[in-house]
């Protein structure tokens, strides 16, 4: 048995700016997924289904909550 425990790359925790980097891309990329939804549902998709612009509208609206989870995951540990 050994003296001093084996660390696995498992057990070693990536540094904060890595996942900071990692949050802020999901959180800008969930955004932008929400804009885009927006401007397609209103500009585009309401010409031939007002209910499927509806429909993406109510997703979009449920787009930043979440995306502001996936931006504080993690901070309090």
């Amino acid at each position: 048995m050994s003296r001093f425990p084996r660390v696995t790359s498992g057990a070693v925790r990536r540094p904060q700016s890595e996942r900071l980097r990692r949050r802020r891309r999901w959180y800008f990329a969930l955004m932008g997924v929400c804009v885009a939804l927006i401007v397609l549902a209103w500009n585009l998709v309401r010409l031939w289904s007002t209910t499927a612009a509806v429909a993406m509208s109510v997703v979009a609206a449920v787009l930043p909550p979440i995306a502001v989870i996936v931006a504080n995951w993690g901070e309090d540990r």
